[in-house]
């Protein structure tokens, strides 16, 4: 099902048609870019526990992953540019840190004792959230099977045609 509350492009509305006449916004035309994968040490920065330092190396591969899994695909289907490096980023962040907060609940468990008794693990609620925001990156980005259908691909630079003409 289509979201009713995101505007199609107009590539998109052109060729399904445009029954209310109104005019057509081309949008916003973003420069392609190849992104260069961060530095993940400054998200995930050392630690002298070793406790934290193994999560965070942990995170800091998990991350990476994920970035040469992603941009990849999105360079050549999306067309992203160098505007949207802060969002692959924050995505790759939301996994690396789901993959840090269900490894915590595989060791301790969904039910965890606190100075009160006997709580929810508060990596329940976090992974929660973070899967909450992954889904908002999916959908921007067009990573699942349903978003990939609103997105049309850029036109290779070798071709002049324009759709329009």
């Amino acid at each position: 099902m289509a979201d009713r509350y995101r505007p199609k492009s107009a590539v998109q509305r052109a060729r399904e048609g445009n029954p209310s006449k109104t005019a057509i916004k081309e949008g916003v035309i973003v420069p392609r870019a190849i992104l260069a994968e961060p530095d993940w040490s400054g998200v995930f920065p050392p630690s002298s526990d070793p406790a934290v330092e193994s999560a965070n190396v942990r995170c800091r591969e998990v991350a990476s992953e994920e970035w040469r899994r992603i941009v990849p695909i999105l360079e050549v289907a999306a067309g992203i540019g160098e505007v949207d490096h802060t969002t692959v980023k924050d995505l790759c962040i939301c996994v690396a840190r789901i993959d840090q907060a269900e490894r915590d609940l595989s060791e301790r468990g969904l039910i965890v004792t606190a100075e009160r008794g006997t709580v929810k693990n508060g990596a329940a609620t976090i992974a929660g959230q973070y899967r909450t925001q992954l889904a908002r990156y999916i959908r921007e980005l067009g990573l699942s099977p349903s978003a990939r259908t609103g997105i049309v691909p850029p036109e290779s630079e070798d071709n002049d045609s324009d759709i329009w003409d």
